[in-house]
């Protein structure tokens, strides 16, 4: 069944010759064109696009390049449509710029937001690994389609070697987009679809390896503004245990195998 583009919000009139986009698993997404021949994309989604509004305008005041917000309402977001041609390198580049906004020592976010359809806990703390544990990890450890054995070697793990393994490099908490992955990433120039927090910047570049995707000249041009600390690699499968944990929450039981590799990896039993 064909499902039609949505009013458009904000006076900006009718919406010429949508087209409906793939590609995503969450909200609905048209291209098309307004009155005056400017280009949109049109989303409706199944929460407030405020959430998303405040990520966009976050990055964007980060240097990040985003689209354009043109008008919000309930369910409903216009951005400028964006494109052009793929530049991994500047990309890289370009995000460890973002990276460089920072709170401090204070992680976290100053309100509640999403990642998918998960909520993300806003609040802050000065304390990262007590933060990712209690606040990202262990409210999902409640999804039904998580294993009995593997929820206990992951909390056994929070319980015990995680507060050391990620404390160990004292990380400043930086503006990471927290959802990138090659899908919001548009002709590899353009970030789309944040869910923005303050973290150790190590988050974001684990989560960008987690799937592949994403060429070797965008980690290349981030390690040639801002190269990561020593021990990263190690830290990494322990960072990637929050984004393979929303994916089982979304989609069910097909990510507990990577997830089990990476408590192989850590050695947490």
């Amino acid at each position: 069944m064909t499902v039609a583009a949505p009013p458009l919000p904000g006076g900006l009139g009718r919406l010429h010759g949508p087209r409906r986009l793939g590609g995503g698993s969450i909200c609905a997404v048209w291209e098309g064109t307004l009155d005056d021949a400017t280009r949109v994309v049109v989303k409706r989604a199944p929460y407030p696009v405020d959430v998303e509004v405040d990520g966009l305008t976050a990055l964007a005041g980060a240097g990040a390049p985003v689209p354009g917000v043109l008008a919000a309402d309930g369910d409903v977001l216009v951005l400028r449509h964006v494109s052009g041609d793929p530049d991994w390198h500047r990309l890289g580049v370009r995000l460890a710029g973002v990276h460089r906004a920072t709170s401090g020592d204070r992680f976290g976010w100053g309100r509640d937001n999403l990642l998918g359809r998960a909520s993300q806990r806003g609040g802050w703390s000065d304390d990262w690994p007590a933060f990712f544990a209690e606040h990202r990890l262990r409210p999902l450890l409640t999804t039904g389609a998580l294993p009995g054995d593997v929820r206990r070697r992951l909390e056994r793990g929070i319980a015990g070697p995680l507060g050391e393994l990620l404390g160990a490099h004292a990380p400043t908490a930086s503006l990471v987009h927290g959802d990138l992955w090659s899908g919001n990433i548009v002709d590899g120039t353009w970030l789309v679809d944040p869910a923005v927090w303050m973290a150790d910047r190590e988050l974001e570049l684990a989560f960008t390896h987690l799937f592949g995707g994403v060429p070797e000249p965008f980690f290349a041009g981030y390690d040639s503004e801002w190269p990561l600390a020593g021990g990263a690699e190690q830290r990494r499968p322990a960072l990637q245990l929050y984004h393979l944990l929303i994916h089982v929450w979304h989609f069910g039981a097909g990510y507990v195998g990577p997830m089990v590799d990476r408590l192989d990896r850590l050695g947490w039993h």
